[in-house]
């Protein structure tokens, strides 16, 4: 075993998980150590709820995304997801479509099927999926969220090749699920900005992760209950401490999967996105006691995919 470790250490990753637990050195572009983020954001009124919310619990966000999906939105509703996202100086993440679940198969909604995730099936839902980035970029969106390996590297083609924008973010899912140095390390080289790792990793697997990675990580400090359901606010300044620069995201326990949304759930979308923003004031108090001197962005920081202005009517 002894013999194993060392060779992975001469290959650059760390030779074990790293219970020691180190001190992350590594930061935002602008020094910071960690932002926020709060997650199915699905539409215009449950943008303007979040704003609404953070005023009223006196919260400050950096990033929203959204699950639905960008084709799932009306040009009108881009648009607006776009305007908000400038007028409040906040990166704006929205999914790509079509996935392998909006297709005809039935596997990843079969019990064994489900290690297949979101992940695109063929070459022609990676046209769509270039189209749907396409249709957002011409709105302003410079955030997405994907969920395959294989569109992330074709994404980050495109941006070196003047196809799409070459200061579009782009975000993978916490679906892609890889979960140890080397995976997301990969991920990294096929053009990752910022990685969302699965719920459940411990503070010495974050640990690991960081020291083989430099872009942010992005974690969930609650989940919802269909990818784990962890509360785990007391963890949120060791996760800063060992894992920075680290995106510190508030999804939502005992809550419905509302994936895809529409007008039909955007009650239920406003209220599930106002407690959100609730749970993020608990969450953020806590790391206030316990760690004020960490460092956190402005609005509008480097490295933010904030919305640009465009000539789209």
């Amino acid at each position: 075993m002894e013999q194993t470790r060392n060779f992975i250490e001469k290959l650059g990753f760390p030779p074990g998980d790293c219970h020691d637990l180190p001190t992350s050195q590594k930061r935002f572009p602008d020094g910071a150590q960690y932002r926020v983020e709060i997650p199915s954001v699905e539409g215009p009124q449950s943008f303007e709820a979040v704003i609404e919310a953070c005023e009223q619990y006196r919260v400050n966000i950096h990033r929203v995304s959204q699950g639905s999906g960008i084709m799932l939105m009306t040009d009108e509703e881009l648009q607006q997801m776009a305007e908000i996202g400038r007028r409040e100086k906040l990166e704006v993440s929205l999914f790509v479509g079509p996935r392998g679940s909006f297709d005809i198969t039935p596997m990843q909604m079969a019990s064994a099927g489900k290690i297949a995730g979101l992940r695109h099936q063929g070459m022609d839902q990676l046209v769509y999926a270039i189209e749907d980035i396409k249709r957002a970029c011409s709105f302003g969106i410079r955030s997405i969220l994907v969920a395959d390996e294989g569109l992330l590297w074709l994404v980050n083609e495109c941006k070196k090749m003047g196809e799409l924008p070459e200061d579009l973010i782009a975000k993978v899912s916490v679906q892609i699920a890889q979960s140890n140095p080397i995976s997301i390390k990969l991920m990294e080289q096929a053009g990752a900005n910022t990685y969302n790792v699965p719920t459940d990793l411990t503070l010495a697997r974050l640990a690991t992760i960081r020291q083989a990675i430099d872009i942010p990580i992005d974690i969930y400090v609650e989940a919802p209950d269909d990818i784990g359901g962890f509360i785990r606010h007391y963890d949120i300044p060791e996760i800063i401490r060992v894992a920075a620069p680290v995106y510190i995201k508030f999804g939502l326990r005992n809550s419905p999967n509302i994936y895809p949304s529409g007008t039909h759930l955007e009650s239920t979308s406003i209220a599930l996105c106002k407690e959100r923003i609730r749970r993020a004031k608990i969450g953020l108090d806590l790391l206030k006691r316990y760690a004020p001197h960490y460092t956190t962005s402005n609005k509008g920081a480097k490295g933010l995919g904030v919305p640009v202005e465009t000539l789209k009517v």
